[in-house]
């Protein structure tokens, strides 16, 4: 190699290692929850999380109590026990992960004044379940779905979310409290739905500036999530995916895509019968929807089943046992959040995704104290020889598992993990002044 070759390609690719650091910056670490709850906005206050949770305790006991269900899910409850006093807590202290406060498609066309009204309704309910969060069954994140960008709802989406953001920082209380500096609470989401055009996307971003100087909020503050409904996200005009250009032009502010079960499956053709996150076409858009967000951060989220558990019992058991399984089968996947429509899906929600990060959590475990331990190249004593990227991998199914309550952080320890250091493993920006070929003994717990 010639002398100096080394400082040419620094300069050859200074260009690259900036979009790579800028555009694919990997897992931030932060929670991703579990689940999203869509409710009309004008029928959520901020006893809703407590109310959903009292009515999915409800809803299992007259089914026979949790360990009944989880047997309809698939999980031996009798071998499980821990599982199900799991979830019963979860019911009681964290029912909903995630709320939207609906004033799209769930809300439907009202008169501005009454959704005017809803808005800042909407607004108040958020800044409430940040003060009640220390306290009592408030979400970890919460936030409104406004109505799209398409010239039809254009308008009145822009007046709804500037009226929500507003209220939120000048009326919600939250400075005074000492909860937020600037207004606005930690966990806070905005819902961009029927995303159609990279353009769409460029004109939400304007919007975010424009309502941060208003507002007096650090710019890059206002972020949001995108709702994939449309064919023309997954192929453009041009025969490419419009997804990175979309991120692109989001500078920074795309949080998550959410897949849009029977919007995306309309706009198909395909019948109404047909419908669900199992159908091939709902396949194919996911997995293009996961390649295209691969290392930049954004999280994903697949939709929603809408058969509800309100039936007859025999209605009930059937639905329940189909939730648990589109759960199961999306988190086998990859896809570690979902849309819940009713209270009567909690129960299977969170027993299948305990049941999900229970199963493997021992296996897991294993595989990180024995590639903490390797320490000879070349000889391997483990039974399975994890690469960096799969020992990563592990460690975020271990957070996972923690932050939704699934396993503690007692029973990491015991396996001789140390949670921060998993954590630190699972999040490599977190870490990225460790070296990588830094393992110490299995006995600290500690992973490079």
């Amino acid at each position: 190699m010639p002398t100096g070759f080394g400082h040419r390609a620094d300069l050859l690719l200074a260009g690259t290692d900036a979009d790579l650091a800028r555009f694919h910056p990997g897992d931030a670490g932060a929670r991703q929850p579990v689940h999203t709850c869509y409710v009309p906005a004008d029928l959520v206050s901020e006893q809703t999380p407590a109310q959903w949770g009292e009515a999915s305790s409800s809803a299992a006991e007259e089914a026979g109590g949790l360990a009944a269900l989880a047997e309809l899910a698939g999980i031996d409850a009798a071998a499980a026990p821990d599982l199900v006093a799991r979830v019963g807590e979860k019911l009681r202290t964290e029912p909903v992960e995630d709320l939207r406060l609906d004033l799209e498609d769930g809300y439907g066309e009202r008169p501005d004044a009454e959704e005017d009204a809803d808005a800042v309704r909407a607004a108040r309910t958020v800044a409430a379940f940040a003060r009640n969060r220390a306290t009592g069954a408030a979400p970890a994140s919460a936030g409104i779905r406004f109505k799209c960008f398409e010239a039809a709802t254009r308008d009145r989406g822009l007046r709804t979310l500037d009226l929500f953001l507003s209220t939120l920082v000048r009326e919600g209380g939250l400075r005074e409290t000492g909860i937020s500096a600037d207004g606005l609470p930690e966990g806070l989401v905005l819902t961009l739905p029927k995303v159609s055009a990279v353009e769409q996307v460029a004109v939400m971003v304007e919007a975010c500036l424009a309502l941060e100087d208003a507002l007096g909020l650090p710019t890059g503050r206002l972020r949001f999530e995108i709702q994939m409904e449309t064919p023309d996200m997954i192929l453009g005009p041009d025969g490419t995916c419009p997804i990175p250009a979309m991120l692109r032009a989001a500078e920074g502010r795309v949080s998550a895509l959410h897949y849009g079960t029977y919007d995306y499956s309309a706009s198909l053709g395909i019948s109404g019968r047909f419908q669900s996150l199992e159908h091939p076409a709902a396949d194919h858009a996911m997995n293009v929807m996961q390649v295209a967000v691969a290392g930049t951060g954004v999280n994903l989220s697949d939709g929603s089943t809408n058969r509800l558990p309100v039936g007859d019992p025999a209605q009930r058991r059937e639905t329940w046992a189909l939730h648990s399984r589109l759960v199961r089968r999306s988190l086998e996947r990859g896809f570690y959040q979902g849309w819940d429509l009713h209270a009567h899906q909690l129960p299977t929600r969170h027993l299948t995704n305990y049941a999900f990060y229970r199963d493997a959590f021992d296996d897991a475990a294993r595989r990180l104290v024995a590639y903490a331990g390797r320490s000879v190249p070349g000889i391997e004593t483990a039974d399975v020889a994890d690469e960096p990227a799969t020992a990563r991998a592990l460690a975020c199914y271990a957070v996972r598992g923690l932050l939704c309550g699934a396993v503690g952080e007692d029973e990491l320890r015991a396996t001789g993990l140390d949670p921060e250091t998993v954590r630190a493993v699972a999040n490599p920006g977190a870490a990225a002044s460790s070296s990588a070929g830094d393992r110490s003994s299995p006995e600290t717990g500690e992973i490079a």
